[in-house]
This record gives structure tokens, C-alpha cells and sequence, in this order.
């Protein structure tokens, strides 16, 4: 997979900024705040219809304007594809492939496949549950965009059920009783559906992720992962009838694949509390170069690599390692510094105030 060509009109601080790009390692490069990470923010937005920073709308397009542009040329096992998207302020999103509108954010997916890792990839690791859940939904869109539907309508059914739950005031009045009963049934079905993706997944991540690990860590660490769901194995819809009452003075869902957990490991101890920083950033290596290997494998085809300023938060073991164990494939790093040694990079780009000033 090849991102070939770029052209981005007030995204961020970028004006107007068209870019040519090859295979290999591209670095990015400029002082902070001149709009490298804006680059690869582009990018990374139109393989999943979001901001990895997870930056609204309004925070893409450039101060004054009211819309953003993307377009992006994408090479993919000898197909190219023209990727189109006009972020509006306040408005709906224009996207088209290959000159043809889409109405749906999903028709958008599978087109272009992107890992990215960044400095607060930590949150991975040292962060609550929502992150972990994030990055195991995030790849089962990337392996099978029809899964964004399955979260989309997860999302759906949990507000309607939210709602009814704080309008009903506590009270389990017969025609709440029997709107619950409804919305229990749909969240029992979309929610063991998701569980069940999310643990396959797991457990296809998890040797690659260990293997990677010994890898990172010279043999020194051993990995252990467990996705720890909200309800028992009764199934969830048994579980959200007994959680009913306490559901009903919250207020909110107490149970379902949007409370549980993935518990990450070390050595038998819990990553989060127990392994050092050192630990901790090799851990969040591994597990996106893990599911970096996972797609590209169930894909065919290799995602671009996006490499936001990591290297200054590894040191010169951890940046060789990272970058002996990434496939040959398009990657794109930012830096405002010099690059560790054992980052080869075929070409450099210099950025200065949201342009394209050499390379």
C-alpha cells in the first residue's frame, strides 16, 4: 500500500500543500508547530474517518474558513484510488472516491490502511479501558469495515438506552419496563457480537505481540493479555435484566462490552502499576506493531506507517529495535531533531509554517 500523492487545503496550518511521496522512509521535518503532525493527521483521517489526536472538526480546518480538503492518491496492489474529503465546520462532510460522493463514513474504509504511533500511545498501556478497547476496535474496522457498523450501531443502542434510563427517574413504570425489554435485546445481540470479535482478535494479537516484545526487550519480558468482559456466562442480555435496578438509579448501562476491560501483563504483574516507563513504551511497541502484522496479513497488503516524533521518547535500543522489526513499507516520520542512527530514511521533507519549503 502507497500513499502517492497529497494535497491539503486549509487543514490545520496548512493553506494549500501538495506533496509527492514514494516508498520507503520519509522524514518529516521542522520546529515544533510548523505542521508535521498535521501531515500525517491527514493521512491517518482518511483511513478511518477520524483524527488520531482526536481532534474534532472545527480543530482541522484552519482559523477563518469553513471548510478543509483532503485528497489523497492511494496506490494498493496495483490499483489507484482517489480519496476525497471536505471536513465543514458546523456541517456535513463531503467524501468521494474516485469522483463518486459517498454518503456513508464506512464506504470511506478499507481503502487505505494506516499504523500510527505517537508519543501519547502510552495512554495504551498507563490509561483506562477505553483506550485498550479503542485500539482492539479500531483494528477490527481496519481487518473488516463492516465492523464499523457493528460499533456504530453499539453506540446507537446505548444512547437510546441511556436515555430512556435517566427520563424514566428511577422509576421501572410498565412502558419503561417494556422499552427496556427491547433495547436489552438489541444490545445483547450487538454486544456479544462485538465481545466476540474483540476476543478473537485478542487472541490472534497475542503471540505476535509476545514474540515482538522478546524481540524489543532482548528475551527479558514475557507478555500475558486477557479481555475481562461485564457480565457472566449467562450471556449479556441475562446480565442487563439483573443489572436492571442498579441501571435504573444510575441512570446509565452498568454492563456491556462498552465497561469491560483488556488486561495487559508483564512477567505476571500488571503493566499498568507494576512495569517501568522503559517497560511499558516496549509493551506499546509491540502491540502496534502487532496489529500492524495482523492486518497486513489478513489485508494482503501492508499499512503506511506513520511515526509521530517517537523517537524522542525511545532510546537507542528500543529505536533500533522498532525499526528493524517494521516490514518494508511506506513510512513517514516527524522530527524537530536529529534521528537516532539506526533510522535510515530515503528522503527528507522539511516543513516551516504549514508549507513544503525542500524535498
Amino acid at each position: 500500500m502507497l500513499v502517492q500523492r497529497l494535497w491539503l487545503t486549509d487543514f490545520r496550518n496548512h493553506r494549500s500543500t501538495t506533496l509527492d511521496l514514494s516508498r520507503g522512509v520519509t522524514a518529516v521535518i521542522g520546529d515544533n508547530g510548523q505542521g508535521k503532525t498535521n501531515l500525517l493527521e491527514a493521512i491517518a483521517w482518511m483511513s478511518r474517518g477520524t483524527s488520531f489526536r482526536g481532534a474534532p472538526v472545527e480543530a482541522l480546518v484552519r482559523d477563518g474558513v469553513a471548510a478543509a480538503v483532503i485528497r489523497l492518491e492511494v496506490e494498493k496492489q496495483g490499483r489507484t484510488t482517489l480519496l476525497e474529503a471536505e471536513l465543514v465546520v458546523g456541517g456535513r462532510n463531503r467524501l468521494q472516491v474516485n469522483g463518486n460522493r459517498i454518503r456513508r463514513q464506512r464506504d470511506l474504509l478499507g481503502h487505505l490502511h494506516t499504523t500510527v504511533f505517537a508519543p501519547d500511545d502510552l495512554v495504551l498501556v498507563k490509561g483506562g479501558p477505553a483506550a485498550r478497547r479503542g485500539y482492539l476496535d479500531d483494528l477490527l474496522v481496519d481487518l473488516h469495515p463492516g465492523n464499523h457498523v457493528l460499533q456504530a450501531d453499539l453506540d446507537r443502542i446505548l444512547r437510546q438506552r441511556n436515555s430512556l434510563l435517566r427520563q424514566a427517574g428511577g422509576r421501572a413504570a410498565p412502558d419503561v419496563v417494556a422499552s427496556l425489554d427491547v433495547w436489552d435485546a438489541k444490545l445483547g445481540e450487538v454486544g456479544e457480537a462485538l465481545a466476540l470479535a474483540r476476543c478473537d482478535l485478542l487472541d490472534e494479537i497475542m503471540p505476535i505481540a509476545g514474540s515482538l516484545l522478546e524481540s524489543l526487550t532482548g528475551g527479558g519480558s514475557t507478555i500475558q493479555m486477557a479481555y475481562v468482559r461485564t457480565w457472566a456466562d449467562g450471556g449479556l442480555t441475562t446480565a442487563l435484566a439483573e443489572a436492571r435496578s442498579d441501571d435504573l438509579r444510575r441512570g446509565t448501562s452498568t454492563v456491556g462490552p462498552h465497561r469491560d476491560e483488556v488486561r495487559l501483563h508483564i512477567d505476571g504483574l500488571p503493566a499498568r502499576s507494576h512495569a517501568s516507563q522503559g517497560e511499558q513504551r516496549s509493551l506499546v511497541i509491540a502491540l502496534r506493531l502487532a496489529g500492524h502484522r495482523v492486518v497486513a496479513a489478513r489485508t494482503g497488503s501492508d499499512p503506511v506507517v506513520l511515526l509521530d516524533d517517537v523517537f524522542s521518547e525511545l532510546d537507542r535500543r528500543r529505536s533500533a529495535s522498532l525499526m528493524s522489526l517494521l516490514s518494508a513499507t511506506q513510512t513517514l516520520v516527524t522530527t524537530a531533531a536529529d534521528l537516532p542512527e539506526s533510522v535510515v530514511t530515503d528522503r527528507f521533507i522539511r516543513i516551516h509554517d504549514g508549507a513544503v519549503v525542500s524535498g
